[in-house]
């Protein structure tokens, strides 16, 4: 059914869809549903549980590095540690909601504190876990 125009040129649908709805009833309904659909899986998928291990080579000891993880980890809602290595290196752990560790994955690949230099950031570890074994974000010394 073609929509019949109606006053200063907007359409207004045929009597039965309810007034000036410009689709017929439930299609709407139809989009709305396959989009919240569509978002309850990207938000399963994102709201799991992992927990993966880190480690960040480059100029990361020195330059407030650990302090920014901390700070970032907590700004970002995920728990873990991070510590200085005697290899020069950082690491520790980030546990919490896969889309909030994915961004301090890419914080800590690209980011970091801003006197460091990071020449790669390896993870390793990755695994699914039930429950958060860490309370907050902590340094190790």
């Amino acid at each position: 059914m073609q929509p019949q125009w109606g006053p200063a040129g907007s359409p207004s649908c045929p009597r039965g869809w309810g007034g000036r709805q410009r689709h017929p009833p439930g299609s709407l309904l139809m989009v709305a549903a396959l989009f919240l659909y569509q978002a309850c899986v990207t938000m399963a998928e994102g709201d799991s549980l992992i927990s993966v291990d880190y480690e960040v080579f480059g100029k990361v000891q020195g330059v407030f590095f650990r302090k920014h993880t901390q700070a970032e980890g907590k700004k970002l809602g995920v728990v873990g540690w991070v510590q200085n290595t005697e290899d020069g290196t950082v690491q520790g752990q980030i546990q919490g909601r896969s889309v909030k560790v994915r961004q301090l994955q890419e914080w800590l690949r690209k980011t970091g504190s801003p006197k460091s230099h990071i020449d790669r950031a390896e993870f390793r570890n990755e695994k699914k876990i039930v429950a958060l074994e860490y309370r907050n974000f902590s340094i190790v010394k």
